[in-house]
């Protein structure tokens, strides 16, 4: 089968200019600033130069992947990794320094709020407009235009100059447009956040049926969670090159890692303590078979493990909640509430071990706050977001099972006994 697209060795060079424009109109005063400064500058850099010429700045460099027919692919890195240029580059608005770009099929883009409008049109005569860059007939237009307005919800404002649109507007009609006028390949950038919450959903459903009929998506998005849902493979990029490719929750967890430097990786988090101090929490670890883990296996229980000083006589028991990557409660474990557990310490130093089943977590990062607490009384110590772990991948379903990682949503995975019983 033959790529939708095909990109080697991608590269993108921009030139950048510090202390005076690039081209255009100058100033008089510009210009006769820059005169008196520039034998300054030369005798500073203390090469004869003008230390305000040019430098290359790389957007991209040595980017190579390939995007099948009908996946829906998300492509994710921090701001300035390349994302936005890369996607020119597909849609043929930018020309690359260097490389190639194969893209197989009539492309739709949606890049930034009102690409591809002209301001002073109508919107009714900007679908027609957008349509035709697009490479569509007046005809296919014309079947789809109905269709174009009610998912836009611009009907009343049609015959309005899109000048005078909002952002969220301008985005309605541009993503309405681009995504039914059929193109083969879909591009989108960051650009739906401009949308309210409704119809950014409208926007995520219709990208999951672009998807299901076969074609292709090109996605980029720093809403995580998003990227997860709906897409079936990640593209991260880091300083303008490719870091990985390949399943979304394998790409994104990595991503999600990053930035997470040794101080968080340890128990050196937030502390939340309430009062005075009888008892704090020196140290916090997970374990498994009594080896230190930082991932957790799905399917496998493991200890939660606190090393506490009590500086004079304390009732306590130990208290864990779970959160997701954003950082949203997922379980909560106060074990004296559930349990019953809490013991009267001396002055001295303890370790506690709370052995955790095995939670079905689904793969992914996750954060534990740790606490100790005192029934009636509160919280003696608390550590907001104390332990960080990850969840590796789930097995390997049985052959021929329909399973993939796009289908699961949620971060705990039941498992729940199932029986069926026939009652006619």
């Amino acid at each position: 089968m033959k790529s939708a697209i095909r990109v080697r060795g991608l590269a993108k060079r921009y030139t950048i200019t510090s202390g005076r424009r690039a081209g255009g109109y100058r100033t008089l005063r510009e210009s006769i600033v820059d005169a008196v400064a520039a034998p300054l500058r030369r005798l500073r850099s203390g090469t004869g130069e003008d230390t305000s010429a040019a430098r290359d700045f790389w957007a991209l460099r040595d980017v190579s992947f390939d995007v099948q027919p009908g996946e829906v692919v998300g492509i994710i890195g921090r701001n300035g990794a390349g994302k936005s240029t890369l996607l020119k580059i597909l849609s043929r608005i930018v020309e690359p320094t260097s490389g190639r770009a194969e893209v197989r099929g009539r492309i739709g883009s949606l890049l930034e709020v009102g690409t591809g409008f002209h301001p002073e049109l109508t919107g009714r005569e900007n679908i027609y407009l957008n349509g035709s860059i697009l490479g569509m007939s007046r005809r296919e237009i014309d079947r789809k235009f109905d269709e174009i307005v009610e998912f836009s919800e611009t009907e009343q404002f049609l015959d309005t100059p899109v000048k005078r649109y909002s952002s969220g507007m301008y985005v309605r009609l541009a993503f309405a447009v681009a995504a039914h006028l059929e193109p083969e390949i879909l591009v989108i950038d960051e650009v739906l956040a401009v949308g309210d919450a409704q119809f950014q959903k409208k926007c995520v459903g219709k990208m999951d049926e672009i998807g299901r009929s076969g074609r292709t998506v090109l996605f980029v998005s720093h809403n995580m969670p998003l990227v997860r849902l709906h897409c079936t493979k990640a593209v991260s990029l880091q300083s303008g090159r490719v870091v990985e490719m390949g399943p979304v929750q394998a790409v994104v967890n990595r991503y999600m890692g990053e930035g997470l430097g040794p101080e968080v990786r340890g128990f050196n988090r937030t502390r939340r303590a309430v009062r005075p101090r009888d008892c704090e929490i020196m140290n916090a670890w997970l374990s498994c078979d009594g080896e230190k883990i930082d991932q957790v296996e799905w399917y496998k229980p493991f200890e939660i493990n606190l090393e506490i000083a009590v500086s004079s006589r304390v009732k306590l028991s130990p208290e864990y909640l779970f959160r997701d990557e954003n950082q949203n409660p997922v379980l909560f474990a106060p074990t004296g509430v559930f349990q019953g557990f809490e013991q009267t310490l001396a002055p001295g130093r303890y370790q506690i071990t709370s052995r955790c089943p095995a939670l079905h977590l689904a793969s992914g990062t996750y954060f534990m706050d740790v606490m100790v607490a005192e029934r009636g009384f509160g919280f003696h110590d608390y550590y907001e977001c104390g332990l960080r772990f990850s969840v590796e991948d789930l097995p390997r379903p049985p052959q021929g099972w329909c399973f993939t990682q796009r289908r699961l949503q949620g971060s705990v995975l039941l498992a729940v006994e199932t029986a069926i019983t026939k009652v006619a």
